[in-house]
This record gives structure tokens, C-alpha cells and sequence, in this order.
């Protein structure tokens, strides 16, 4: 019996080498040109050769055009993003946060990067691990903040939570797993349908690309050539379970049958960047739906109910942490190539830590919502019907 058991677990082994095998290294990237003095002027970096991997498709340049600006705006933005998150964590641990709260700390390179490759009028949807998203989207971290606390202030005054925050260009934040997969196929068939050139990115994890609705958008997608770019953030764990564990295939970039797809060195903020500014342009030049997964790392929990140290050591933890962080990978490429000095990332660090406790205490400061307000946001706006019933026939709200 025991022998069938090992047996059974070796291909297991096989497949995390594949899932593991693109670089997920967060500083391998070289400087290959003078750095110029304008902060705007751009200049060229190379991505190293193993940062994409492609299937049944050509993998995006290796050779990366920046400038000081966006790196320095890169920076401070993922800076932004983790503080963010860990105050989050901290007013969930003083019990001022409650019900489902899930943290993206160590994933920030792939909002940030996501965020900087494309425009603010294309649409973006994803699950419940959605807090830096709907900021980067046209939100606030006050928003956000008092979103959390159940506060009005928040992003969908108060009661959404965690799992359910949008904005005009921001789908969500969903609760239910995989359910925004096929949503985020339906954002880019209404934009095929109204002739409009935005980019569709539905973003989902590895725990939930085993969901039938998963591939069933995957299909409808290709089927009508939709400019869908489907983005699985893998993080190699899903709710207290390993890729391994729980996928008979975990190169996620491969599971989307006549759909090509790459797969990203999603520690690597420059990468990322580079993979969705090419995923952009191939979905807008009708080349119909791509694939990217990202291949991530989160520090914490699957959520905060999850310590994260039962299923991985503690050990794995933190030489992620000290080797592949993407804000401490960022920093030495800034530094190393004299882009900016070491103080000038201390001010920048300094200005998101400022920005993160101020939107803190304003959200603290939120009133929360009344009754009342149990009958708005129902409807869309000037929709609404005459009345709403209430908990009982005679509770009655009228508008």
C-alpha cells in the first residue's frame, strides 16, 4: 500500500519542477543603455531569457523601453500597495475589520505592472484578492480602508466588504470562485459588440482555474474571437492547498486548449509590464483571447482565517521574502543603475507610509451606514422601481 502511495506522488513531483521552471527571480533584469538625465527620456533594459515561457504562441520581447518616471511611480506605487495591505491586516488582527479578508502582499508586482502597461479606459475584473486593483482602477486607499471597516466612506459605502469593491472601470472583487471568469468573458463580448478598442483582462488564481465556468469561457472566448486577455495569478497555493495537490496540470499558461498563452515571471514588476502591455496589443489587434499566468508568491494566508504555515514552511516563507520580493528586487535595479539613490526610495517609502496611516485615520473617522442605506445601491442608478419591500410585507421603503 505504501508503495502504491509513493508511487501515485511521483509525477506530482514532476509538475511543480514545470510549474517552477520560468525564472521567478525579482532581479535578474540588465541595463543594456546609457541611463539618460530626463526623467522621461526613455531607455532600454533586457528581460532575462527565461522571464516568458510561450505555448503555441512567440513570447513578448525580451528588450523593454522605461523611463526613471515609471520606474520611480512603479516604486512607490507597489510601496503603496503593501503598506496598504498590512495596515489591513493589522485592523483585521484589532478585530476593526471582520468577515472574509483577503491580502495581496508579495503579488503587488502584478497589479502595479498590469496597471502600467495598460489605459485607464481599458476593463479590468477579478476575484476576491482585489484591494490594489480597485485602487490602481480610479479608487483610493481611504476608499478602500473604510470599504473594510464598513464604513461610508468606503468604496461601496460600506457594504460591500472586502470581496465586492468597483469602480467604472474596475468589475470587481467577487466572492463566488471563478465566477468573474465568465463575466470578464461577457465585459469583452459587449465591447466586440459596441466597436469600442478596450482591453478585457479577467483575472483569476490557480485554486480556481480548475472551475468548469473557467473553461467554458475559455471557449466561448476563442469562439467568437473576444479581446479577452485571461490572466491566472499563480501563487502556487490555493485555500490551504498546493498547485500540485489539487492540478493534473500546473502550467496554467498551457489549460486554455486553441487559446495561446505565456507565462510570466510575475516577480518581476518589468515583466509583468511588458507581458500585458503585448497581451494589450494582441487582443486590440484582433488576434482574439491570450492567456497570461503570472507566477507569484503571497507571504500570508489564503485569507485571514489562514496562518499559511500547515500546508508550507516557514522556512520557504521567508527565503521568498529575502530572494524574489518584487519591492526589494525594483529597489536594487533603481539603485544599481543609478536611477535613484537610496534616500530618494526612503522618501519614497516615507510618503507611502504617510499616505497609508492618513487614509487610515479618515476612514477610522467614517460614520457607518444607517438603515436606510439598506435600501440604496439595489438598482442602478434612476432605475429603481417605486417601492422595495422590506424584511416583512409591511416593512415597505419607498423612493
Amino acid at each position: 500500500m505504501l508503495a502504491s502511495l509513493r508511487t501515485a506522488s511521483r509525477p506530482l513531483v514532476r509538475r511543480a519542477w514545470l510549474a517552477r521552471s520560468v525564472q521567478t527571480t525579482s532581479d535578474s533584469t540588465r541595463l543594456t543603455s546609457d541611463i539618460p538625465e530626463s526623467h522621461s527620456e526613455p531607455f532600454k533594459l533586457t528581460l532575462h531569457e527565461n522571464a516568458f515561457h510561450g505555448f503555441k504562441t512567440e513570447v513578448p520581447s525580451q528588450e523593454v523601453d522605461v523611463t526613471k518616471e515609471l520606474l520611480l511611480d512603479m516604486y512607490h506605487k507597489m510601496s503603496a500597495m503593501r503598506r496598504m495591505e498590512m495596515a489591513a491586516d493589522q485592523l483585521y488582527k484589532a478585530k476593526m475589520i471582520r468577515g472574509f479578508c483577503h491580502l495581496a502582499i508579495g503579488q503587488e508586482a502584478i497589479s502595479v505592472g498590469l496597471e502600467s502597461a495598460i489605459t485607464f479606459e481599458d476593463l479590468v475584473i477579478t476575484a476576491y484578492r482585489c484591494h490594489p486593483y480597485a485602487v490602481m482602477r480610479g479608487g483610493t486607499i481611504k476608499g478602500v480602508i473604510a470599504e473594510l471597516l464598513g464604513r461610508e466612506d468606503g468604496m461601496s459605502h460600506g457594504k460591500g466588504g472586502s470581496m465586492h469593491i468597483f469602480t467604472p472601470r474596475f468589475f470587481g472583487g467577487n466572492g463566488i470562485v471563478g465566477a468573474q471568469v465568465p463575466i470578464g468573458a461577457g465585459i469583452a463580448l459587449a465591447q466586440k459588440y459596441l466597436g469600442s478598442k478596450k482591453a478585457t483582462f479577467t483575472l483569476y488564481g490557480d485554486g480556481a482555474a480548475n472551475q468548469g465556468q473557467v473553461f467554458e469561457a475559455f471557449n466561448m472566448a476563442k469562439l467568437h474571437n473576444l479581446p479577452c486577455v485571461f490572466v491566472c495569478e499563480n501563487n502556487k497555493y490555493g485555500m490551504g492547498t498546493s498547485a500540485e495537490r489539487s492540478s493534473a496540470n500546473t502550467q496554467y499558461y498551457t489549460r486554455g486548449d486553441y487559446i495561446p498563452g505565456i507565462q510570466v515571471n510575475g516577480m518581476d514588476i518589468i515583466a509583468v509590464h511588458q507581458a500585458c502591455k503585448h497581451a494589450r496589443e494582441w487582443v486590440l489587434n484582433d488576434k482574439g483571447p491570450l492567456l497570461l499566468e503570472f507566477v507569484t508568491y503571497r507571504y500570508g494566508g489564503h485569507s485571514m482565517s489562514d496562518p499559511g504555515t500547515t500546508y508550507r514552511t516557514r522556512e520557504e516563507i521567508q527565503q521568498m521574502r529575502s530572494t524574489q520580493d518584487p519591492i526589494r528586487g525594483l529597489q536594487k535595479y533603481l539603485e544599481e543603475w543609478g536611477v535613484a539613490t537610496e534616500d530618494t526610495l526612503k522618501d519614497l517609502d516615507k510618503q507611502a507610509r504617510d499616505e497609508v496611516n492618513e487614509a487610515v485615520e479618515v476612514a477610522k473617522a467614517s460614520p457607518e451606514p444607517t438603515a436606510k442605506d439598506l435600501f440604496t445601491d439595489i438598482y442602478y442608478e434612476n432605475t429603481s422601481p417605486p417601492f422595495m419591500r422590506g424584511r416583512s410585507r409591511e416593512e415597505i421603503h419607498w423612493y
